[in-house]
C-alpha cells in the first residue's frame, strides 16, 4: 500500500495588515484538507510592528500554524519551484504594490519571486486581493493579471462601498476552494456580485 504525499503550498502574507485575521484561520482549513503550507512573508509583513499586531507574533503563529519557519529572503524562496518545493503559491493578502510588481514582471521581493519561481515551472499563482485602491491605481495591475495564465484570483469585491469606494478584498473563506480549482486550471467567478 503506498501513501500519497502531502501535496504542498507556498503561502505568502503581504502588508494588507487588517486582513490578516481573516486570512490565517485560512492556513487552518487548508492544513486540515491535508495541505503542507509553506509561509512567506514580505518585507513589511516581516518587519513591521502594526496597530493589528508584532511580525514577531505574526511569524510565531505562522511556524505554530505550519511547523515551518516563515521564508523571508530571495535565497529562501528561489528553489520553490525548480526544486518543486509547492504545487501552487497563494498570496494572501495580495497589496496592490505585490500585484502592481507581479504585472511589471519585477521579482525583486520575496513573494514576486516566489511567483517567477513557481510561474516557471508552469504552476499556478493564487492570488487574493486586499487593496484600498483596487478601483483606482490597482486597477490596471489587476487587470493585467486577471489576463495571465498561471494566476488564479480568489473572488473579491468592494470592501465598503460608501465608507472606501475604492476599496477590493476578497472573500478569503474562497481560498481553499480557488486553489483547488487553479489545480484543475479552473477560474472561480473572480468578481463578488
Amino acid at each position: 500500500m503506498t501513501t500519497r504525499p502531502k501535496r504542498t503550498a507556498a503561502f505568502a502574507l503581504c502588508g494588507s495588515f487588517c486582513s490578516f485575521s481573516a486570512v490565517l484561520p485560512q492556513i487552518q482549513v487548508l492544513t486540515a484538507r491535508g495541505w503542507e503550507i509553506l509561509p512567506i512573508l514580505s518585507a513589511s509583513a516581516a518587519g513591521l510592528d502594526t496597530r493589528f499586531g508584532t511580525a514577531a507574533a505574526l511569524r510565531q503563529t505562522l511556524l505554530e500554524l505550519t511547523g515551518h519557519e516563515p521564508l523571508t529572503t530571495l535565497q529562501g524562496v528561489e528553489p520553490l519551484g525548480p526544486q518543486k518545493l509547492a504545487d501552487a503559491l497563494i498570496i494572501a493578502p495580495a497589496t496592490g504594490t505585490t500585484m502592481a510588481l507581479l504585472a511589471a514582471g519585477i521579482s525583486a521581493t520575496p513573494v514576486t519571486l516566489a511567483a517567477k519561481s513557481l510561474l516557471r515551472g508552469g504552476r499556478p499563482v493564487i492570488l487574493a486581493p486586499s487593496t484600498n485602491d483596487g478601483l483606482a491605481g490597482s486597477a490596471p495591475a489587476m487587470g493585467q493579471l486577471l489576463q495571465r495564465r498561471s494566476y488564479y484570483f480568489v473572488p473579491f469585491g468592494q470592501d465598503d462601498c460608501y465608507k472606501k469606494p475604492r476599496s477590493l478584498k476578497s472573500d478569503f473563506t474562497l481560498l481553499p476552494d480557488t486553489l483547488d480549482a487553479a489545480l484543475r486550471g479552473v477560474q472561480l467567478q473572480p468578481m463578488l456580485v
